[in-house]
């Protein structure tokens, strides 16, 4: 594992899942002015968990485990819903409380080292048993997208991958081939939806969330493979821009009217429910679906291929375990991330979030072929076949372009009060600007 390479910019910030599977304070805290202290390696931590609840099971079940392992530390649990995380360390950071150990993506982690809220832990995992067991592509990724040349602000434990889950039985009756292309895809939108009767070909992202899958929708129809045109994105490009307006226009004709207000959660339980055909989701929805719709009767695929024969996908974050500057206890806090990181403890929480593991060790772990669409999105990131659009999650601005500065102008878009071409044009504007910024500030 080579964690000291030099910073390169943005080209290296997202994760390049294409070789993935070559194988993401004390317990009072205080604001992040404190550095902290290395502690007697015993004693309580506290470790918040940033997908609190549909984590929580397994998270207890490794928790449990370390505790068994190293009975003079105790690890106080608390669980963050995914919506609420990065305002929750936000507060955390501005007025204390922050945990010993967080769950960090890169999707955020550069505001939280901007905010020297982190450890860098190079140092650490030098020394440690991780050494040469992370996946190389998820240290880079974790190291560029916090901007802070050579160090690493996360230990990585998963990456994600978009998949779209589509019923098996539905398309088997209508006479339909799986939605492996663009053009399939809109053919099944129409084909499954009987809105009388309260079924829909697909129900589409427009609560919180909505800019990740609709800008996977775009570069996946336009085939655009970059995210930047020298310092100007790709992001209104003509083609983007047509292919935003053909998207969008599904809101409501092959999709249900709740799904303008619907976040992840609502959206995977909607399609639950077995009335509607095609869901665009993440792997980590998989359990949710076999429990709902029992085997046979989905399955779940890469991102559909485009007309000119090429899967084009954006990037997906990296999830890691992040050790907090201001941590009374960092020798504990470290020894719960090694173990949490650890082979055995890896491929649990990835088994059961139907994620792409961290340790090399637990990527070769059976589960992986027995997941079918964790293996497929597997094959399809490591063949050759898919293109990666590595979106810049270094820019300190990043989510909140992303997400909520901008999810209220998309939803304007689904309901037909703005262009696509002015809900583009807008967030490519504020793009750009972050990105003149940083350079600015010395960066790339």
């Amino acid at each position: 594992m080579n964690i000291s390479k030099a910073f390169r910019g943005r080209a290296a910030t997202a994760v390049s899942l294409t070789a993935v599977l070559a194988l993401g304070a004390t317990a009072c805290g205080d604001d992040g002015s404190s550095s902290g202290t290395e502690g007697s390696g015993k004693g309580e931590i506290t470790f918040w968990d940033n997908n609190g609840g549909p984590r929580t099971a397994v998270w207890t079940e490794i928790i449990k485990d370390f505790e068994k392992k190293n009975p003079d530390i105790k690890v106080k649990y608390v669980p963050i819903p995914i919506a609420d995380v990065q305002s929750k360390y936000d507060t955390a950071i501005a007025g204390g409380g922050l945990p010993d150990v967080g769950g960090v993506g890169t999707a955020f982690l550069a505001g939280m080292v901007s905010q020297e809220a982190l450890e860098p832990v190079n140092d650490r995992l030098e020394k440690s048993s991780l050494k040469g067991k992370l996946v190389d592509n998820m240290v880079e990724s974790v190291r560029a997208a916090a901007g802070r040349g050579d160090d690493v602000y996360a230990v990585p434990t998963s990456a994600n991958n978009g998949a779209l889950w589509y019923r098996t039985d539905l398309f088997k009756a209508a006479g339909l081939d799986a939605p492996s292309t663009w053009p399939k895809f809109y053919e099944a939108a129409d084909k499954l939806t009987d809105a009388k009767n309260n079924k829909f070909g697909y129900t589409i992202r427009g609560g919180a969330g909505s800019i990740a899958q609709a800008l996977d929708a775009i570069y996946g129809q336009t085939g655009i493979t970059d995210f930047w045109d020298g310092d100007t994105t790709t992001l209104n490009d003509p083609k983007n821009v047509e292919a935003l307006e053909k998207y969008a226009a599904l809101f409501k004709k092959t999709t249900p009217a709740a799904d303008v207000n619907n976040d992840f959660t609502k959206m995977v339980a909607q399609w639950d429910t077995g009335t509607i055909g095609m869901l665009s989701h993440n792997l980590g929805s998989y359990q949710d679906h076999l429990k709902a719709l029992g085997e046979g009767k989905f399955a779940g695929i890469p991102a559909p291929i485009g007309e000119g024969g090429t899967r084009v996908q954006v990037s997906n974050p990296v999830d890691g375990l992040g050790l907090f500057r201001t941590s009374k206890n960092k020798t504990a806090a470290w020894k719960f991330i090694e173990f949490a990181a650890s082979h055995e403890s890896n491929s649990k929480w990835n088994e059961s979030a139907g994620a792409i593991p961290a340790n090399t060790e637990a990527a070769k772990d059976p589960w992986i072929s027995e997941a079918e669409p964790t293996e497929l999105a597997a094959k399809a990131l490591t063949d050759g076949s898919t293109k990666i659009v590595d979106l810049p999650y270094y820019l300190p601005d990043w989510n909140n372009i992303s997400k909520a500065d901008n999810e209220p102008d998309f939803q304007k878009l689904l309901l037909g009060k703005i262009t696509a071409k002015a809900f583009l044009d807008k967030v490519a504007g504020e793009l750009n600007a972050a990105q003149k910024e940083w350079k600015e500030l010395g960066n790339g």
